[in-house]
């Protein structure tokens, strides 16, 4: 799937799309994604000078992100946004920084009427970045 694809389901654009193309899906069981980080990025111009390193919290968005495709991908949760409700078990191994291909594997553990809990690592080069578990709710999009 690429980006074009990505924002017909998911609501995020720029600058919070954290997802440049989707590697895998297996529906209802697990998803592959990818960020690919630049120096473009607008947070690396604070986060830190002279020492560009992606914010752990938008590590756990990209996982979430790739995560959310797993469901907003079906035709029966369209219009639906995914809400974090609870974010568990966060580590982070390894910084991630510009130049980094930065790989989300999402499994859902269970999804029970419009809530659910993920599994997520991001790696780098095969070195794990991050693991978390993240539980989410589907609500209705708002029009604006």
């Amino acid at each position: 799937m690429n980006v074009t694809e990505i924002m017909e389901h998911l609501p995020h654009r720029y600058p919070m799309l954290l997802v440049d193309r989707i590697l895998e899906v297996v529906p209802g069981k697990k998803v592959i994604g990818l960020k690919n980080v630049t120096i473009n990025e607008a947070f690396f111009q604070g986060h830190y000078p002279g020492m560009p390193i992606m914010p752990g919290v938008l590590i756990i968005e990209a996982i979430a992100q790739a995560g959310a495709v797993l469901l907003l991908a079906d035709e029966k949760y369209q219009g639906l946004v995914p809400v974090i409700g609870a974010v568990d078990k966060v580590k982070f191994r390894r910084p991630v920084v510009p130049g980094d291909q930065l790989i989300s594997e999402v499994e859902l553990d269970w999804f029970k009427s419009s809530i659910g809990r993920i599994r997520g690592t991001a790696t780098v080069d095969g070195e794990v970045a991050a693991t978390i578990e993240l539980t989410f709710k589907l609500s209705r999009r708002k029009s604006t």
